[in-house]
C-alpha cells in the first residue's frame, strides 16, 4: 500500500523514538533500584551485583537517551539482560509470562536490535 510504503520516510525519527522510549523506561529500573523512586525495590544496601546492574541501566539509558555510544552501549545492556533473564527469571518457570522475565526479554532484543541499526535520528553519534 503506498500509505505505509510512505511512512519509510519516517524509519530513522521512528527509530529514534523506540530508542529513547526503551532508555527511558529501562533508566526507570535503576532509579528504583538507587533512589527507591517511583518506587523501593528493596530494603538496605544493594548487593554489589544489582548495585551494578543499577548503576548500567541508569548510566547505559541516559547515554541511549542522548544517542552517544548507542551501538557498543547496547550491545553491553542486551548482554545485562540476558544475564538478568537466566539469574533471576528462567530459574522460576519456562514461560515469561508465568516467570516474570518478559521486560527483560523485550530491553534485550530491542538493544540487539540498536546494535544493528544504529541510533537512528535525533542522536549525538551523528555528529
Amino acid at each position: 500500500m503506498q500509505f505505509f510504503d510512505s511512512l519509510g520516510a519516517y524509519r530513522p525519527q521512528a527509530l529514534a523514538v523506540l530508542r529513547i522510549i526503551a532508555a527511558l523506561l529501562f533508566i526507570e529500573h535503576g532509579t528504583m533500584k538507587l533512589f527507591g523512586f517511583p518506587a523501593a525495590m528493596g530494603e538496605g544496601a544493594l548487593p554489589p551485583l544489582m548495585l551494578i546492574a543499577a548503576l548500567l541501566e541508569v548510566v547505559g539509558g541516559a547515554l541511549l537517551v542522548i544517542g552517544l555510544f548507542t551501538r557498543p552501549v547496547a550491545f553491553i545492556l542486551a548482554g545485562q539482560m540476558a544475564v538478568a533473564y537466566f539469574m533471576a527469571h528462567a530459574s522460576k518457570g519456562f514461560w515469561p509470562a508465568l516467570n516474570g522475565g518478559e521486560p527483560a526479554i523485550l530491553f534485550c532484543f530491542i538493544f540487539l536490535y540498536l546494535v544493528c541499526a544504529g541510533p537512528g535520528a535525533w542522536a549525538l553519534d551523528k555528529r
